[in-house]
């Protein structure tokens, strides 16, 4: 199965090269099937009345203008705690038959199919990946003519959309999109969508993007931490005559300035901030609690598998090796480096074909702690189950 990336805008190589963050892109008819296994109208439906949404995970909107949560939401008790911003389904109904435009927030979070294709996202463009999705009623509007700050990806479920679109130093544009159609603006590209005689459904995924301001800073900082006499206090009484202090402040900055050339920090910022990237990524850990259950039963021909999307970049430093896997850094010996470097690359496997890397009890061992920490589960016959 290609990337999500591919699925939305064919040749991935290009659209990195040629339009991320530089031009808006309208794709027709990129899925014939209309993305209905990502979100379907159906599914919206069951999510609204069946999943006890909570605030801020729903909102809705009119007009340009979000209405007040409390005309949605309702007191409702949870185990012995009292929750107020439960939602309230007859009172969405309500408003959505009224003209609102239905918001659910951080689908990337709640809802499987949209969190697997974020993940996929995030891990070809190595930015941050968030969605949320929109049911505007006919003849209505959601939001009036904006910029977002970040890149988006608007993906047509359901209906037909009507789009006005400002591309920097073009012509506006006016756009339907129709099942299956994707609508790509960088950052800050105006934008407005309304419904004309039937609803419409429509995943917005939003790209939040690393800034080369996030890398110069942390560079500065790593630079400013590197500079001696910087913790030293002001003189006394420095306050009254401040312009006293510039020649001083030349110093450091100087200081600092000589600081940004090594070498060592242009090499180390870099590989840091991606480092962070690749060790905030949540897994996904559909079934973990199955393999905890099975655990024990684990032996050397118990089917695993690499779990879809996971993060695993090993680094090897002296005789000790870290492996970064999503939302956690595992410390091991240098040689088990290159097992899992192999387990990776085999997707799924048994532990008996890692027999010529590592004697039996080790690798079982191995395996187990690999599935404890989610980079592998057992490899299990799929089930038909949505989130």
């Amino acid at each position: 199965m290609g990337s999500a990336l591919a699925r939305l805008v064919g040749d991935e190589d290009a659209f990195v090269a040629d339009d991320l963050g530089r031009r808006p892109r309208f794709l027709r008819d990129v899925d014939p099937d209309g993305f209905v296994d990502l979100l379907s109208l159906d599914d919206v439906d069951r999510v609204v009345a069946g999943s006890g949404l909570r605030a801020p995970a729903f909102r809705l909107v009119r007009a340009g203008a979000s209405l007040p949560i409390g005309s949605v939401t309702r007191t409702a008790r949870i185990g012995s705690r009292p929750v107020h911003d439960l939602v309230d389904v007859a009172a969405v109904h309500r408003e959505f038959a009224a003209g609102a435009t239905i918001v659910l927030q951080g689908l990337h979070r709640s809802w499987a199919p949209v969190a697997a294709f974020c993940r996929s996202l995030e891990g070809t463009l190595t930015h941050r990946v968030q969605a949320n999705a929109y049911l505007t009623p006919p003849v209505a509007q959601g939001l009036n003519l904006h910029g977002d700050p970040h890149d988006v990806f608007a993906l047509q479920t359901h209906g037909v959309k009507r789009w006005v679109v400002e591309p920097p130093d073009e012509p506006r544009w006016e756009l339907e999109l129709q099942p299956g159609d994707v609508l790509y603006l960088p950052a800050g590209t105006r934008h407005a969508a309304q419904t004309i005689d039937r609803p419409s459904l429509h995943l917005t995924i939003g790209v939040r993007s690393t800034t080369w301001r996030e890398v110069v800073e942390r560079a500065v900082a790593a630079a400013v931490g590197a500079t001696a006499g910087l913790d030293q206090p002001l003189p006394g009484r420095w306050a009254e005559t401040p312009e006293e202090l510039a020649a001083e402040l030349h110093r450091h900055l100087a200081a600092v300035a000589e600081a940004l050339t090594d070498e060592r920090l242009v090499e180390e910022v870099p590989a840091a901030v991606a480092d962070r990237f690749w060790s905030t990524r949540l897994p996904d850990l559909t079934g973990g609690i199955r393999d905890l259950l099975e655990l024990d039963g684990l032996d050397d021909g118990t089917p695993l598998r690499v779990r879809p999307a996971v993060t695993c970049r090993v680094r090897v430093e002296g005789d000790r090796a870290t492996v970064v896997l999503g939302d956690r850094r595992l410390t091991v010996p240098s040689g088990v480096a290159a097992i899992v470097e192999r387990i990776v690359a085999l997707g799924a496997f048994a532990p008996k074909e890692l027999d010529e890397l590592i004697d039996e009890p080790s690798r079982l061992v191995l395996c187990r702690r690999l599935v404890r920490e989610g980079l592998l589960t057992i490899d299990r016959p799929a089930t038909s189950s949505r989130a």
